[in-house]
C-alpha cells in the first residue's frame, strides 16, 4: 500500500495544499466556512494526486535514467501501469465530484485547467523543450487560485496576483532543482535551462524572476487584500532569497548553492502563506 501512496507524490500535494489554504483564507477575509474549506482541500488534493500519478506514469522512461527516480514503483514494476491509470482515474473523478458538489463550477474549472496543463502539456513537453519549466509553473500556480475562487466564485485582481506570484516563485524554485540535480537531468537528457543555456544565464533569469516575485507579492497589500505585516514579511523574505541568489554568481559549488536556493524557496512560500491568515486576523 505504501507504493500507491508514494506515486501520488505526497510531498508535492501537501506543499500545494498550503497555497490552496492561503488563497482560500485570503478570499475569506476572516469569515471562514470550515465545511467549504475542508471540501476544497480534499477535492483538490485528490485531483492533484491523480495528476501526479499520471505524471509518474508518463515519466517512466525519464525516471529510469535518473538516480533519484529510478526506484519509483512504476519504474521498478512494483505497480503495474494499468493499476496506476485506474487509481488515477478513481482519485480524479472523486476529487472532481467533491469540488463540483461543495464548491462551484469556477473552482472546478480552474482545477481542471491546472490538471490539463500538468498532465498533458508539462508531462508531454518537459523532456522536449527548455520551456517545460514555464509550462509547469502555470500548473503549479493554479492551487491558490482554486482556493480563492472556491470562496469568491469569481476571478478578480486578487486571484490574478496569486497566480502571478506563484508563477514567478516557481521559476527560480524549479531552476534551483535543475541546478541541484544537474547530473540527473543531463543523464536523462531533459532540456533544463542550466543544461541548455548554461549556469550564468540561469542565475540571471533567477534574479529577474525573484525581483518580479517581490514586486508582485507586494501588490496584495497595494490593492488592500493584506496589511503591512504581510508586506514586511514578503519583502524581507524576498530580499533574503534575492541575496542568496546573487551570491550564486561568486559560488563555485553550484550544486550546493542550488540546494540552498531550493530549501529557502520552500521556507519562503510556506511562511508567506502562513502570514496571510495571521495578517488578516491582526489587521482585520
Amino acid at each position: 500500500m505504501i507504493n500507491f501512496y508514494l506515486i501520488t507524490k505526497p510531498g508535492i500535494v501537501l506543499g500545494n495544499l498550503v497555497t490552496v489554504a492561503a488563497g482560500f483564507l485570503l478570499a475569506s477575509k476572516g469569515n471562514i466556512s470550515l465545511g467549504l474549506f475542508l471540501a476544497t482541500l480534499l477535492g483538490l488534493a485528490l485531483i492533484m494526486a491523480s495528476a501526479c500519478i499520471l505524471n509518474n506514469y508518463i515519466d517512466r522512461p525519464l525516471d529510469e535514467k535518473m538516480k533519484r527516480t529510478k526506484n519509483r514503483p512504476l519504474v521498478t514494476g512494483l505497480i503495474a501501469g494499468w493499476q496506476a491509470l485506474f487509481y488515477a482515474a478513481c482519485l480524479g473523478v472523486l476529487g472532481s465530484l467533491v469540488l463540483l458538489k461543495f464548491t462551484n463550477l469556477l473552482a472546478f474549472s480552474v482545477a481542471a485547467v491546472g490538471f490539463f496543463v500538468y498532465v498533458v502539456l508539462y508531462s508531454m513537453w518537459k523532456g522536449r523543450t527548455v520551456y517545460g519549466t514555464a509550462i509547469g509553473s502555470v500548473a503549479g500556480a493554479v492551487p491558490p487560485v482554486v482556493g480563492y475562487c472556491a470562496v469568491t466564485n469569481h476571478f478578480d485582481t486578487g486571484a490574478l496576483i496569486l497566480f502571478a506570484m506563484l508563477v514567478l516563485w516557481q521559476m527560480p524554485h524549479f531552476f534551483s532543482i535543475a541546478v541541484y540535480h544537474f547530473d540527473d537531468y543531463a543523464a536523462a537528457k531533459i532540456p533544463t535551462l542550466p543544461i541548455e543555456r548554461g549556469m550564468l544565464r540561469t542565475k540571471i533569469h533567477m534574479v529577474i524572476y525573484i525581483i518580479g516575485f517581490i514586486l508582485v507579492a507586494s501588490l496584495l497589500t497595494y490593492f488592500n487584500y493584506t496589511g503591512y505585516i504581510y508586506l514586511l514579511v514578503a519583502i524581507s523574505l524576498g530580499v533574503l532569497w534575492l541575496l542568496l541568489c546573487l551570491q550564486g554568481f561568486n559560488r563555485t559549488d553550484t550544486r550546493l548553492w542550488g540546494r540552498h536556493m531550493f530549501q529557502l524557496s520552500l521556507i519562503l512560500i510556506t511562511l508567506l502563506c502562513l502570514t496571510i491568515p495571521f495578517d488578516l486576523a491582526v489587521t482585520g
